[in-house]
């Protein structure tokens, strides 16, 4: 791994252009951007993914006539409002922002869960250090709520969810909504979680392979991200809240072979002692991202289907329809902005 925090500028540029040569699938499925205005005068980009119709017949996939990627089955279009996710990538906080209307995992997510996703664009670090990233979540995430009506979204069926650190922004954000009363959440989605400040500085089973992400990769990615220390910040890394209680009921994934895998077991030790339902995959031999690297392998097939079916069963379980009226929150005024010139 060449270090990608030396040139950040041109990390980007690079992933960018590689997403770019590669476009997303978004067969059966359509976006729109929006600009939620920040207390500062500045706009919070993001990007909603849904279903492209309903479809002619009771019982037909939302998005198309093939089989879901991962999960159980099709799941029926509900004419009511869909249940929403607040979505964050990853990326060392730094990097990882997807062009628009690229979002994989948000189209895989639609099709996968059978929700509307919104795609979270947070301000990086360095330019941007914490808590940019963790406010702009909650603003998302509270705009969400606010505009569901107007969105085709189920407030009382919202989830946060993210990858390394899109999951640590995700347990952050879930804990400021309920420090801060709100909005409610019936899921958080942690998959090898970047959430405490201390990964990577004990020797982790990465160190002795150069080719994976070890140690020293995820301290710089925190001195980026909190050049003042994690503690500085209450919501900078969700492992320093030593109260957990009340939060919402999570899905934790680790690897083995990830220096984040100890920092995220304990997370969710500490998320079951506190009394929060968890559900927990533990991937041996794994390391982080390696779903990347060989999606349509069995292993990566099966944990995609693992965290995906969790957020499934936690929006959709039981759920009759319907939704509840509430006030209108952050940036009122709904308009959105196209995304790209066509669907890729």
């Amino acid at each position: 791994m060449l270090d990608p925090y030396a040139d950040i500028a041109g990390t980007r540029a690079g992933l960018h252009a590689l997403a770019c040569h590669f476009p997303a699938d978004r067969t059966g499925v359509v976006s729109e951007r929006f600009g939620v205005p920040r207390p500062d005068g500045s706009e919070l980009a993001v990007e909603i993914y849904r279903p492209e119709r309903p479809p002619d017949e009771p019982g037909s996939l939302p998005y198309g006539q093939r089989p879901l990627p991962y999960g159980q089955g099709p799941l029926p279009y509900e004419r009511a409002p869909l249940p929403g996710v607040v979505q964050f990538h990853g990326g060392g906080y730094t990097f990882g922002q997807a062009p628009p209307g690229e979002d994989r995992t948000a189209i895989e997510l639609v099709r996968a869960v059978g929700a509307a996703v919104v795609s979270v664009e947070y301000r990086l670090a360095p330019e941007h250090p914490c808590p940019a990233a963790v406010e702009d979540g909650f603003l998302a995430l509270e705009w969400t709520a606010g505009q569901a009506s107007a969105l085709g979204i189920d407030p009382a069926r919202l989830a946060v969810g993210g990858q390394s650190a899109g999951g640590g922004l995700a347990a952050a954000v879930a804990l400021m909504a309920r420090d801060r009363g709100g909005p409610a959440l019936v899921h958080q989605s942690l998959v090898v979680p970047d959430l405490d400040d201390t990964a990577g500085k004990r020797p982790t089973p990465a160190d002795a392979d150069p080719r994976l992400p070890d140690g020293a990769f995820v301290q710089r990615g925190w001195r980026n991200y909190a050049p003042e220390g994690a503690g500085a910040h209450p919501y900078a890394a969700a492992a320093r809240a030593t109260d957990l209680r009340g939060l919402p009921a999570a899905c934790v994934v680790v690897c083995g072979l990830d220096p984040l895998r100890d920092t995220g077991l304990a997370y969710a030790r500490r998320l079951v002692d506190a009394g929060v339902p968890v559900a927990l995959r533990y991937v041996p031999g794994a390391w982080h991202g390696f779903e990347m690297f060989a999606p349509e392998t069995r292993l990566a097939r099966e944990t995609t289907a693992y965290w995906t079916g969790r957020l499934r069963a936690a929006l959709h379980g039981g759920h009759e329809g319907g939704s509840q009226a509430v006030s209108a929150g952050p940036g009122s005024h709904l308009t959105p902005r196209p995304s790209s010139a066509a669907p890729a």
